[in-house]
């Protein structure tokens, strides 16, 4: 128990100095919001390897997401935490992340393969397709109201793929040959790719990671 407290600490001055550095770099450097907001999103997406390599019981690993789900619905409600709102009314992407991290950890505790590889097309493939998009994209198109590009879909895939690849090779408890691991990954990012495109107002952060373990629980024994 006294390292699961440990990770709880660990837990909260990590994300809160990651907090604070998107702070600086949105007030100080004049980085956009849509940036800070992706910076902090890939480093709450990172914990899940802090959560299966540093807490020894489920019940205190849901406490860090569990505990931002309420703290991010503050600062939507407040705009407390300015870098990482939008200011758009209905874009709750900053609490349904923390959701999704929730019961991933609840149902794959003791599988942290399948807990983190869920959660890296999100935390990677998502978060770059917004910064890449908004820069290199062209061809754009729009589901359900939600305008994206093929250059930032197209990086959402190859993104994901690798950060999911990566997962599954490093936390895979037997062995898993880089093949089959790129072989899986890569379903699983062009599924959650076309998720995330056709998932409108935020809502993909339910949506991406929950049907990329499902891909995952089919694919991988």
């Amino acid at each position: 128990m006294t390292q699961d407290y440990i990770a709880l600490r660990t837990f909260f001055a990590y994300v809160f100095a990651i907090i604070g550095v998107a702070e600086g770099l949105r007030e100080w450097r004049g980085y956009s919001v849509e940036f800070t907001r992706k910076f902090i999103h890939i480093a709450v997406g990172m914990w899940a390897y802090g959560t299966v390599l540093l807490f020894e019981r489920r019940i205190f690993a849901i406490i860090p997401p569990l505990s931002f789900v309420f703290i991010n619905a503050f600062s939507y409600w407040r705009g407390t935490f300015k870098a990482m709102e939008t200011g758009e009314k209905g874009q709750l992407g900053t609490v349904y992340f923390p959701i999704s991290f929730v019961a991933l950890v609840w149902l794959f505790w003791g599988r942290p393969h399948l807990l983190v590889a869920s959660l890296m097309p999100m935390t990677w493939g998502d978060a770059l397709a917004a910064v890449l998009g908004r820069q290199i994209g062209r061809r754009r198109y729009t589901v359900a109201g939600s305008t994206r590009s093929l250059e930032g879909s197209a990086v959402m895939f190859l993104v994901g793929w690798v950060a999911t690849v990566v997962s599954l090779v490093l936390l895979t408890p037997v062995s898993m040959d880089l093949g089959a691991a790129a072989g899986i990954a890569a379903v699983t990012a062009l599924v959650a790719t076309v998720v995330e495109a056709l998932s409108p107002w935020g809502i993909d952060n339910l949506t991406v990671p929950v049907v990329s373990a499902l891909v995952l629980v089919l694919m991988v024994k």
